[in-house]
């Protein structure tokens, strides 16, 4: 079936409020095939995110983690340097954030999809918390962050500190159920009921296509493997770092062999 047709040049005219590890990959695809121009980051080359960019607005919003320069918090313009302003969801980059996108965009709708905390912590720190704080991979970050500039890994270090409002991996931990309810507690106080639909994963196409006004498409709901999606990703990502990493030092490497192989001539 085609996508339904939309159109909108509003920007978001829908707002994701779900953190990471809560069907967004699924929810992306859904949002599609009704027709919806949905920004979803992990389908695209994730190195190529502007990390830059959510840095700043961690450093805005949080101004106490370590490290944050202060900052206004961002205006519509600044969040639309991570999308382009024809998207009408966003469904992963910016969801720690959804607050602030309730208040710039007012007349959004608002999907809330909350998973079960005991089932969702694990595979949160799992798949994203250690991702920047296990040792190997804080090995591969420096690479990417000095060798090929890109701030992937302060960005995320500097989300997760702000957002469980911690100082270490394990404060982030002893604090992961008060960050968790405090952010959904926040937008249902923020958005009124009218506006807001309660979407429980397994919930399929009938409350959602209900709440936005669109038929149910004769296609199966997606359920799509985030948590096998995310290893490839994340695979292709380690391999991509290294390589480009090394081609960037190739030729420091061979300048630094072609000296060292100077002295070593000279004193024999």
């Amino acid at each position: 079936m085609a996508a339904q047709e939309t159109a909108s040049g509003e920007g978001l005219i829908i707002i994701h409020a779900a953190l990471y590890r809560m069907a967004t990959r699924s929810l992306a695809e859904a949002y599609r095939i009704l027709g919806y121009k949905a920004h979803h980051a992990h389908d695209g080359d994730v190195l190529e995110q502007r990390w830059d960019i959510i840095e700043q607005a961690a450093e805005a919003t949080w101004p106490f983690i370590p490290g944050a320069q202060p900052r206004p918090l961002f205006k519509r313009e600044d969040w639309e340097k991570l999308w382009d302003p024809q998207y009408e969801i966003v469904t992963d980059i910016a969801s720690p954030f959804a607050d602030q996108l309730v208040a710039i965009y007012p007349h959004a709708k608002v999907i809330v999809v909350q998973r079960d905390f005991e089932s969702w912590w694990p595979s949160y720190k799992s798949e994203c918390v250690d991702s920047v704080f296990d040792p190997l991979r804080r090995a591969l970050l420096f690479l990417l962050c000095h060798v090929l500039g890109n701030r992937a890994g302060p960005a995320i270090r500097k989300v997760h500190m702000g957002f469980f409002r911690a100082g270490s991996p394990a404060e982030i931990e002893r604090n992961a159920r008060d960050g968790y309810e405090r952010y959904f507690r926040r937008i249902r106080e923020l958005v009124p009921p009218e506006r807001r639909l309660e979407y429980k994963i397994g919930d399929g196409w009938g409350p959602l296509c209900a709440f936005l006004g669109k038929e149910v498409p004769d296609v199966p709901f997606p359920r799509l493997n985030d948590r096998k999606a995310h290893h490839e990703s994340s695979a292709r990502r380690k391999y991509n770092i290294v390589a480009s990493s090394a081609k960037r030092m190739a030729p420091w490497l061979l300048a630094a062999s072609v000296l060292r192989a100077a002295v070593w001539y000279s004193g024999h």
